[in-house]
């Protein structure tokens, strides 16, 4: 496998990711992608107490983004916001200190689905060979090692 390919299998998993996120509930759609809010909310759970544009920053999203994003999981009860002592204009943001009925939902909700109609045309042998092989990835390339490679990515083109 090469660098292209690896890209796209990235980008075909993660399509299959936001095809398993569930309807949030009356089915209506909210402005943003859901790659963005996981990614904020990702970088919220790893640096609690950021502003926005320090989560722009760190992310490279757009602060637009950012904003959508974290209004998006205030709405659906995972984060908090407060006022930044230091500058009343800032808001702060961290996780929600209870877990939201949404927040569950979202964590509750397997990929089953999702990896069926994906591989819609394999036996149900293959398609369970593919979940374990995606439960292996997992437990190898956690969260904290995309962060790894976007630091060695920013040092060598710095």
């Amino acid at each position: 496998m090469n660098g292209v390919e690896l890209f796209l299998l990235g980008r075909t998993l993660m399509k299959i990711g936001e095809a398993a996120m569930p309807e949030p509930e009356g089915g209506e759609r909210h402005g943003g992608s859901v790659r963005s809010v996981l990614i904020v909310a990702s970088d919220v759970a790893a640096h609690p107490g950021s502003a926005v544009g320090e989560i722009a920053a760190r992310t490279g999203l757009p602060q637009s983004q950012v904003s959508t994003s974290v209004a998006r999981l205030k709405e659906a009860g995972a984060v908090v916001t407060a006022p930044d002592p230091a500058d009343r204009r800032r808001l702060l943001v961290r996780q929600a200190p209870e877990l939201s009925a949404r927040v569950a939902e979202v964590r509750a909700t397997t990929i089953e689905d999702a990896l069926a109609t994906a591989l819609a045309d394999s036996t149900p042998e293959d398609r369970k060979e593919v979940a374990d092989a995606l439960e292996v990835l997992a437990r190898h390339l956690s969260p904290h090692s995309s962060a790894r490679v976007r630091t060695r990515d920013t040092a060598t083109r710095g």
